[in-house]
């Protein structure tokens, strides 16, 4: 018998004893299937129902119908193009999780912008602004924005160390601006 054994985010697989151990990707010879791929998607996958989705930015748009969760720093360029395509969906509702990650501690420039656009009336807005039309958001005024701690606490809980960090409702991860493959798990959740 082969057992997996998770190290972290690594995938190994040994005998019962533990005398060998074979590192790498474990190929099923017959249909040519990367059994640690596979199994690191199902690793990766959340129960949709679990995130927390008053901890973030709600846009609807349309009917709304299709539901899918970002992980998104505001000052990331590859999360600012993944936004232009999301852009394009209709009858979609997004939960965009504020993840200031691509500074350092509590006064970086992402988390000032996190801030202010978690403060602002109309967050969607200020999102959409910032991420669309390059305009920075104002800080409002004071605001309790111990949620951004909450989503980069639960981000680490995920693993999630990139932007964007995409989940459909099937609970699939899908990391990076990969569009394609996102729309794609929002018309499998569709049928």
């Amino acid at each position: 018998g082969l057992y997996e054994v998770r190290l972290g985010d690594t995938l190994v697989y040994t005998d019962e004893k533990v005398n060998f151990l074979l590192v790498g990707s474990l190929i099923d010879a017959k249909t040519r299937e990367n059994i640690t791929d596979t199994r690191k998607e199902k690793l990766a996958q959340v129960n949709f129902g679990d995130l927390p989705l008053e901890a973030a930015v709600k846009i609807v748009r349309g009917s709304g119908k299709s539901v899918f969760a970002v992980f998104a720093d505001p000052n990331c360029t590859f999360c600012k193009r993944f936004e232009r395509d999301l852009a394009t969906l209709q009858d979609v509702t997004i939960y965009t999780f504020l993840y200031p990650i691509l500074d350092s501690g509590n006064g970086g420039d992402s988390m000032r912008k996190s801030k202010a656009i978690w403060c602002s009336k109309d967050r969607a807005k200020a999102w959409l602004d910032l991420m669309l039309k390059n305009v920075s958001p104002i800080m409002a005024g004071n605001c309790d924005t111990t949620v951004l701690q909450r989503n980069l606490n639960l981000g680490q809980k995920l693993g999630i160390q990139g932007t964007p960090t995409s989940f459909a409702v099937s609970g699939q991860r899908i990391v990076g601006a990969r569009f394609p493959e996102l729309r794609k798990a929002i018309e499998v959740a569709n049928k």
